[in-house]
């Protein structure tokens, strides 16, 4: 398989596209929709809620984390994680602005 080439995109795009492959899996959605549901959580408590083992949960963690979807901090033995909402508003914006454009267009 070929190189993927970042370096010919703009930050903005690979951000973006960084972000949607975060957002590529139907159980870090749900990992998501429960950090806004209660607001913070500590991972065991993601991992009670998810049909998943507690070493693929903390995968799906890091995946988002590394997205910059959610942020983490250390409390004693565990992590709280909470969305991230720069991240959530800047991709907010980006797609508002597509949707704005597109209403601009007159396409097939």
């Amino acid at each position: 398989m070929g190189a993927t080439k970042t370096e010919h995109f703009t930050d903005q795009q690979n951000e973006i596209a960084n972000i949607a492959k975060a957002l590529a899996h139907p159980a870090r959605i749900a990992i998501l929709e429960y950090l806004l549901k209660v607001n913070e959580c500590i991972c065991s408590d993601i991992v009670d809620k998810l049909p998943l083992a507690q070493p693929t949960v903390s995968q799906h963690l890091k995946q988002l984390k590394d997205a910059g979807l959610i942020k983490g901090n250390i409390e004693g033995n565990s992590v709280c994680y909470c969305i991230n909402e720069e991240t959530l508003s800047m991709f907010e914006f980006y797609f508002e602005t597509m949707t704005t454009k597109l209403k601009k267009q007159n396409c097939c």
